[in-house]
């Protein structure tokens, strides 16, 4: 339930936080103004304000927590596309730099790149990985490990091009798991069940005047509404108002594939 209301778009997800915290505000202060409950809610009366605290501060400590989680790996998620463009970038160059003839190498690198923006992106979006880009990364994985790379060009060049090239999967590898982490989950649903026991909290501290409830209710869910929301537009790295783009990768597909002569920039006259 709670995967399926963090995939709904920026309205879906305002909407149903909206529902539920200004539905249960109407529905508290309905209840401790019922004819039928009045008289057994004045049992109950006389509990004092501070009590309320407690039960926020959880809330608050908890939403905190859950904000700085989604920080973090949207953080991590820039990171790793940045890394892995870095690298495929790194990998052109040293191939263009290089002495000995590595129009292989870059063939294999804009394959896998071509696939990784066209078909692994959108699938990454629905938690798939694309089969593919695997071939492809193993293609380019092949053309760097040649031996012959060592003897034509020298072992720094190598050894350079290798570091490059695991550098770049292990970005990629991070990138998808990114993609697919779902441990934020029972934290989402910890937090969504602290505000409506705050909710309840308010309602207590206010039994004897219920204005003031509608009123303190009607605050305390405009603002659970709009921190849970902003967080929750986050949830995702890749997808949503502030989605990761793969514009770094996107960048590389306007790599020439052409040797160190004619990666120089023209004369002036």
């Amino acid at each position: 339930m709670i995967r399926a209301w963090l995939e709904l778009s920026t309205f879906g997800i305002f909407a149903t936080l909206g529902t539920i915290y200004y539905g249960v505000a109407l529905i508290l202060v309905g209840l401790t103004s019922s004819r039928l409950l009045s008289m057994r809610l004045r049992s109950i009366h006389g509990i004092v304000a501070p009590f309320f605290s407690s039960v926020a501060i959880l809330f608050g400590l908890l939403t905190g927590f859950l904000a700085s989680d989604v920080g973090d790996r949207n953080r991590q998620a820039v990171r790793a596309v940045q890394i892995e463009a870095g690298e495929l970038r790194n990998i052109h160059t040293l191939s263009v730099a290089s002495v000995s003839d590595m129009s292989n190498i870059r063939a294999a690198l804009k394959a896998y790149v071509t696939s990784e923006v066209t078909e692994e992106w959108p699938a990454m979006l629905l938690g798939l990985k694309s089969p593919r880009t695997d071939v492809a990364y193993d293609s380019l994985l092949r053309e760097i490990s040649d031996p012959a790379i060592t003897r034509d060009a020298s072992n720094t060049v190598h050894g350079a091009l290798m570091g490059a090239s695991i550098r770049a999967g292990t970005a990629r590898n991070d990138r998808l798991s990114l993609s697919t982490d779902h441990t934020n989950d029972l934290k989402w649903t910890s937090v969504l069940l602290l505000g409506l026991i705050t909710q309840l909290a308010l309602a207590l501290v206010h039994l004897e005047r219920p204005r003031a409830m509608l009123a303190a209710l009607t605050v305390f869910a405009s603002g659970a509404i709009v921190a849970l929301g902003i967080i929750a537009l986050q949830e995702h790295p890749f997808d949503g108002a502030f989605r990761v783009a793969p514009a770094p990768l996107e960048n590389l597909l306007s790599i020439s594939e052409a040797g160190p002569a004619s990666a120089l920039p023209p004369t002036p006259k």
